[in-house]
């Protein structure tokens, strides 16, 4: 599947460059930066976009009439991020036709699942009920009660071995080598913080308990 292709108008070039995009592009969306509403138009001309995070304050527009110009001419999700955090301006920012709109500063998690809601809206993917199963070119885990979490890269990679072969134990050694260009330099406890960090992650967000066993000096298995 391609990976979505995200456009990011934002005029303040720190937060763009150094902290959003990074975070998009560590969660598989490929993503385009710009500082203003003339940027993303000329952008379009060329490419299409899956999704267009767009701040309010630009310097040559207004966000909630760019937003609504996006949403009557073309099919595109639109996450509106922005400082302003009223309710008038939120209720605003949906009505012109927005998905989404979160304030500043922004939680990155809940960024990268708000795109990865909206996506769901704009490519439904046939889902199998009560599995787990990975979706969005492997960026999203779906648990079997529907709820998904999305997944950075190491975690993406560690858990493809695992249910590319379920019920089969994975090697220590086999997940390093996705994790490292020199598995001899790979630190093996760092493979055991990630998977337990990795539980609890999907835990937390899903409510369910990732059936992901150990198997004692070998590797791990994903139980079917």
């Amino acid at each position: 599947m391609t990976p979505p292709h995200i456009a990011l108008v934002e005029d303040d070039d720190a937060l763009r460059d150094d902290i959003l995009m990074p975070w998009l592009l560590a969660h598989g969306f490929h993503c385009d930066g710009f500082g203003s509403a003339a940027a993303l138009r000329g952008a379009m001309q060329k490419a299409p976009y899956d999704i267009v995070i767009l701040d309010v304050g630009l310097p040559d527009a207004n966000g909630f009439e760019l937003a609504r110009e996006l949403h009557r001419t073309m099919r595109i999700g639109i996450v509106m991020l922005t400082s302003r955090d009223a309710t008038t301006d939120r209720v605003r920012g949906l009505n012109e036709g927005a998905d989404a709109y979160l304030a500043k500063p922004v939680d990155l998690d809940e960024l990268v699942a708000t795109l990865h809601s909206v996506l769901r809206r704009l490519r439904p993917e046939p889902l199998v009920d009560n599995v787990w199963q990975l979706t969005v070119g492997g960026w999203c885990l779906v648990a079997p009660n529907g709820r998904r979490i999305a997944l950075n890269v190491a975690e993406r990679k560690v858990l493809g071995l695992l249910m590319e072969v379920p019920g089969a134990v994975v090697p220590r050694a086999d997940m390093a080598a996705a994790l490292s260009e020199d598995i001899y330099d790979f630190d093996p406890h760092r493979l055991e913080m990630m998977v337990h960090r990795l539980r609890s992650k999907i835990a937390d967000a899903t409510g369910e308990a990732l059936p992901l066993r150990t198997v004692r000096g070998t590797g791990y298995v994903m139980m079917t």
